[in-house]
Formats: C-alpha cells, sequence, structure tokens
C-alpha cells in the first residue's frame, strides 16, 4: 500500500530518516534500507543534510524505490533557484518518485563547504506552491506542461517551539497551499507536542512526530546549541549521562524514545526516526513502544 493510501485511511505510519553516501558507494545505505524495510512504511532520504555534500536525495530515492520500498525525497531551497528546483521535481516525478518534503534548508556556512553560496530562491512555503503548481499541469510562471505531476507534498514544523503561535501561522499557509502532511522537527518534550497537537488539529492534516535517538550527552548538549528548533531537556540529558558505555547508552536512548512515543501517539498520526547511524535501535525502540508495523 502506498505511503499516501496509508494516511488517507488514518493508520498510525512509521517513516525513517535514509542518509545519501558521501561518495558513490551506495552499498551501506542500500543495507540500511533493506534492514529496516519491514518496521517502516516510507523512508525520508535528506537533502544535503546541514550542508554536507553527499548523493543527491533523488539519486538515492530512485535506487530505493527500485529496490521496492517507498522514498520520501527532501528537497531544500538552499541550493538550487526556482528553474532547478522545478526541474529537479519533474525528474523525480518521471523516476517514479511520489512523495517530497519541503524544507528551506541549513545556510552552508554549517558544513563541509563553507564557502558555498547560497541560492535561497523559494523558501519551504514557496516550494509547497511550487510543487502544488507542477501538480496542477503548470510551472511558477503559469507555463503549461507536457504531462503534470501529482507529488504528496509534506511540510516540516518545530511543534514545540515557544511561542508557538508563529510557526503555526506559517503552517496554516503550508497548508492552505497544499501540504498534505506535517513532520515535526525532533521532540523530547510530549506536553509541549501535545499542546501544539491541539493547536494544530483543526487544519486537518496528518502529523507525524519527529524523534532522534540520543546517542550521548554531549549530542544533547551540541544540538541544543547549534540546530534550531530541537530543545532536550536537562533531565533526560542527565540520563544519558548515566550510562558509561555504548550499548548502555543504546538501551537508555532506547527507553526514552520508546517513552516519549508512548506519550505522544495517542495525539499524532505517526513517528519519524532519526537514527543518524543508529538504525539498529529502530526495532527496539518500536517494540518498546508497543508499535509493530
Amino acid at each position: 500500500m502506498r505511503f499516501r493510501d496509508r494516511l488517507a485511511k488514518g493508520e498510525f505510519v512509521i517513516t525513517c530518516e535514509a542518509g545519501p553516501p558521501k561518495g558513490t558507494d551506495v552499498g551501506p545505505a542500500l543495507e540500511a534500507v533493506r534492514r529496516l524495510a519491514p518496521y517502516v512504511h516510507a523512508f525520508n532520504v535528506t537533502d544535503l543534510q546541514s550542508s554536507v555534500l553527499r548523493m543527491s536525495s533523488w539519486a538515492l530515492c530512485a535506487l530505493i524505490k527500485r529496490e521496492g520500498y517507498e522514498p520520501i525525497l527532501q528537497m531544500t531551497c538552499r541550493d538550487r533557484n526556482r528553474l532547478a528546483l522545478q526541474a529537479d521535481l519533474l525528474g523525480a516525478w518521471a523516476l517514479g518518485i511520489e512523495n517530497v518534503l519541503a524544507l528551506t534548508g541549513d545556510y552552508p556556512t554549517l558544513g563541509d563547504h563553507p564557502d558555498a553560496l547560497p541560492v535561497f530562491d523559494l523558501d519551504s512555503v514557496q516550494l509547497i506552491a511550487a510543487v502544488a503548481a507542477l501538480n496542477s499541469g503548470k510551472d511558477l510562471a503559469g507555463n503549461e506542461l507536457e504531462g503534470k505531476t501529482d507529488f504528496l507534498v509534506g511540510a516540516v514544523v518545530n511543534a514545540t517551539a515557544d511561542p508557538l503561535e508563529p510557526h503555526l501561522a506559517k503552517l496554516r499557509l503550508k497548508v492552505e497551499l497544499g501540504a498534505k502532511f506535517v513532520q515535526t522537527q525532533a521532540v523530547y518534550d510530549p506536553e509541549a507536542f501535545v499542546r501544539f497537537a491541539r493547536a494544530a488539529e483543526g487544519l486537518g492534516v496528518p502529523i507525524i512526530a519527529g524523534l532522534i535517538p540520543l546517542k550521548s550527552a554531549g549530542m544533547a548538549r551540541f544540538m541544543n546549541e547549534h540546530i534550531a528548533g530541537v530543545n532536550v531537556p536537562e533531565p533526560l540529558i542527565a540520563e544519558i549521562e548515566r550510562a558509561k558505555t555504548k550499548e548502555e547508552r543504546k538501551e537508555v536512548s532506547t527507553e526514552i524514545c520508546a517513552r516519549i512515543i508512548r506519550a505522544v501517539k495517542p495525539y499524532c498520526h505517526g513517528i519519524h526516526l532519526m537514527p543518524m547511524g543508529w538504525e539498529d535501535v529502530v526495532p527496539g525502540i518500536l517494540e518498546l513502544a508497543g508499535i509493530n508495523p
């Protein structure tokens, strides 16, 4: 069953990030996808995450599709103008890619090519409008296409922001322009997520709660300082800090993720896991959370 059909039926979905390689060896990335496929309904393929050079998102999406699994093409506005964004979208559709997640993108100075020039011709709101235009059979300039797309387009939101209203207002606009599902940035405060979910209930789109397993206390503090929209509470950092070995940290992180999932599950339509190299913890997280895809 297609990802869009699962959402339409109200099924609780599991998505997981898949990172393209920094090079041409796609073997490890595809092997990770194969291992997780029994637990995951669709794979979000990152687009030069953190502004670090990697293989293009659409290329790994096409390979995942060829393997028989469903990709979600992450597309950022950082590196391409509106011509290139639309061209890549048309090409992705021709390759059988049906799902797109629209993001603005991190600034290049955060990555491994800090001298790269940013583009940001469009932002994530305008990119959603561009996808809607292609779905209607026209480009952003209003020109007719020879064959149209039918993408399921998703939006991203910081669900635990304070104040929340500016983020809700932007999300409402994204939904009005065509977003059909929402994935949140990493959630570590279930109470804040529940407040968001109740406030966003009237939007009428499925909300998928994001979660990054915490590898260490240092990683948690780094995300708090450097990643916009992520806030790991100090009590969770202390839990991780008490674990002395990598295996202990995996156990504690798995338990924390499962605990958060159990708390937010009644208020969302799915979970988006971003394992960042810890793919082996995903089955345990879902099992402990009581989820059996």
